[in-house]
């Protein structure tokens, strides 16, 4: 506050004249220093607006004093910005680090019908032009000593920041599910994306490009193919602590197409828990032999934000 003040009288003492006479009475002009003194631009317009009412002789000494306002304002704004820019440029590789913790259970359908254990971590570092994303999940489960179900995936993906909107990506990905029939998938990606946020509490983010997927199946040959990828990530906050969230992602090889969505709806029960039910759901247009081409999953998990 005392620097906005300070910043305010510095530039009304440069667009005052030497010779500048003040015939605003001292009350009106102690009124004015006081709500600028308050840094509330609301209050600050109400007072300017009732004192050109009151005093529409002295218009001019009232419009410096909203004029130097005004400029102390956006000096400070600035002033913060660059701080704020110099903060996020100087820390540490590990600083900056926020997201999601998940731990819960699930139910599957398809290759395997049981209900186990899943976790799932999300974090994410936002930067002056990078942002960096980091995921991973787990869903495992055990029968009388015999898996039945254990799907693991792991992914970093870098994004750059190109404009207000366009943004290029990277990722990299692998995923493990005996299961379905495959030991480990690799995929390498990178492409450009789109994202957006609008003042219904909407905000949506698409990416598209080419990709590199090797697939290290159980009982067949290994698969090694160029594709094409598309996602699309978005989130609707419904209410206060209600988010609906929609995420789908295409891969596109000319012998088989993955095709995942997962649907989710969370809770907020303070400001950092929250309870979530979701649903995905995986197809692979050519499964390995024995296997079906589509797998569901429903997931009801405690959620942690950090």
């Amino acid at each position: 506050m005392r620097k906005t003040l300070t910043l305010f009288s510095a530039v009304l003492a440069l667009t005052a004249t030497p010779t500048a006479a003040f015939d605003l009475p001292e009350g009106v002009r102690a009124i004015i220093e006081a709500a600028i003194d308050s840094g509330d631009p609301a209050k600050v317009a109400t007072v300017i607006e009732l004192a050109r009412q009151t005093h529409p002789e002295d218009a001019a000494e009232i419009d410096a004093l909203e004029t130097a306002f005004r400029t102390g304002q956006e000096a400070a704004a600035q002033q913060q910005a660059a701080a704020e820019r110099e903060a996020i440029e100087n820390a540490g590789i590990f600083e900056r680090w926020g997201g999601k913790g998940q731990v819960g259970a699930f139910r599957s359908t398809g290759n395997s019908e049981n209900i186990g254990l899943t976790a799932a971590l999300r974090l994410e570092r936002e930067g002056a032009d990078w942002t960096h994303l980091l995921r991973g999940n787990a869903d495992y489960q055990e029968s009388r000593g015999v898996v039945t179900r254990e799907r693991f995936l792991a992914a970093y993906e870098p994004r750059l920041q190109l404009g207000d909107n366009l943004f290029a990506y990277g990722l990299t990905q692998f995923e493990r599910d005996r299961i379905s029939g495959f030991s480990a998938r690799y995929i390498v990606s990178g492409g450009l994306g789109w994202s957006s946020i609008d003042g219904d509490g909407i905000s949506l983010a698409l990416r598209a490009g080419p990709a590199w997927r090797y697939t290290d199946f159980i009982a067949e040959p290994d698969r090694e193919r160029l594709a094409g990828l598309a996602a699309v990530d978005s989130d609707w906050k419904v209410a206060d602590r209600i988010t609906a969230t929609q995420d789908a992602s295409a891969v596109v090889a000319s012998n088989n197409t993955t095709l995942s969505s997962l649907t989710g709806l969370e809770f907020g029960v303070t400001d950092r828990l929250s309870t979530r039910v979701s649903y995905q759901v995986d197809y692979e247009s050519d499964p390995p032999v024995g296997k079906v081409d589509t797998d569901t999953i429903t997931r009801f998990t405690l959620v942690y934000g950090f």
